[in-house]
């Protein structure tokens, strides 16, 4: 395993990595993805083996732009308007598959629809540039654990199963992608994430449902009951903090306690929350806390999607 600065040698030698069916992390505007050449059925496989990440759970390919997104599934009139408002961008979008479309079935869990995105990150985009193939690309850590966000995250979970690592820095958004399925009538959220509900309200025109799904049989990534989960137990709404439990502050006014504390925003930002979530899990999981005791946050906004995270993560296996 290889971590390295994100030089134009070190994208062609992870372009060509990639074009050999080997695993490459790379940073994107959400998370660190682990990717795959999304044509290769061997190559999708080493992704779900390195993650331990169940079959039907399907994954997303990436590609550099609209048009190529349109060679591997139907953009329809709702999928094209969220396209052009939002991509290169955190937002992946459900298509029905193309007839001649050359992603592997394993990819897509055998369903008749992919998931497409179009990542706006400089990594990303010349990573695809270079290996002239989309993309799979989940995120790189092992299946149901805290999303990475960082270099150092993806090579302490994954270590020698991954070929290389494109380091860019911490990653700005800090949430995975939100994902709308635009195949029916009306489009409907699959997973909540770095585009908020309210931005892609406005865009088409009128409300929009979040699916509850099956969790034994996902659409969509991000839906299983249990992911994004610390080792340690998470409380949630919590408005003290008790023996032995850290603190996910949100905002000016928190508890008083002697323990580990991370604020995701002293000043009550919800962006900044976002970017800050996965990485003070990563931090407080190290403590030796009994649980971590996590404050409220608003729901609304990107608050929807860092609460959705919450919930999951403080599921019981």
């Amino acid at each position: 395993m290889k971590v390295t600065k994100a030089t134009p040698e070190a994208i062609a030698e992870a372009a060509a990595a990639l074009r050999r069916g080997e695993l490459v992390a790379f940073a994107t505007e959400t998370v660190y993805g682990l990717g795959a050449d999304a044509t290769k059925a061997r190559a999708v496989a080493a992704i779900f083996a390195a993650k331990g990440r169940p079959r039907f759970n399907p994954l997303i390919s990436h590609v550099a732009n609209v048009a190529a997104a349109e060679r591997l599934g139907k953009l329809t009139a709702h999928g094209r308007r969220l396209a052009d408002a939002f991509w290169p961008g955190p937002l992946t979008l459900v298509l029905e598959r193309q007839p001649d479309c050359p992603i592997a079935d394993l990819a897509t869990a055998g369903l008749i629809t992919l998931g497409v995105r179009v990542p706006a990150h400089p990594i990303a985009q010349q990573l695809l540039a270079a290996a002239g193939v989309p993309i799979a690309a989940p995120s790189a850590n092992p299946s149901g654990l805290v999303s990475p966000t960082t270099a150092a995250h993806v090579a302490a979970d994954l270590g020698e199963r991954v070929a290389m690592i494109l380091d860019g820095g911490p990653t700005a958004v800090g949430l995975e992608s939100t994902v709308v399925d635009v195949t029916g009538k009306s489009p409907v959220i699959l997973r909540l994430g770095g585009v908020a509900r309210e931005a892609i309200a406005e865009v088409i025109g009128a409300p929009i449902e979040v699916a509850t799904g099956h969790a034994d049989k996902p659409a969509s990534p991000g839906m299983l009951a249990r992911h994004y989960a610390p080792a340690t137990r998470l409380r949630l709404n919590a408005r003290d903090v008790r023996d032995g439990e850290a603190l996910l502050a949100f905002g000016p006014c928190i508890p008083a306690h002697k323990g580990p504390v991370m604020n995701l925003s002293a000043a009550g930002d919800l962006t900044e929350a976002a970017a800050n979530l996965f990485a003070a899990l990563r931090t407080l999981d190290c403590t030796g806390a009994t649980a971590i005791a996590a404050m409220p946050i608003p729901e609304a906004g990107l608050g929807e999607a860092i609460n959705d995270r919450l919930r999951r993560a403080a599921t019981l296996p």
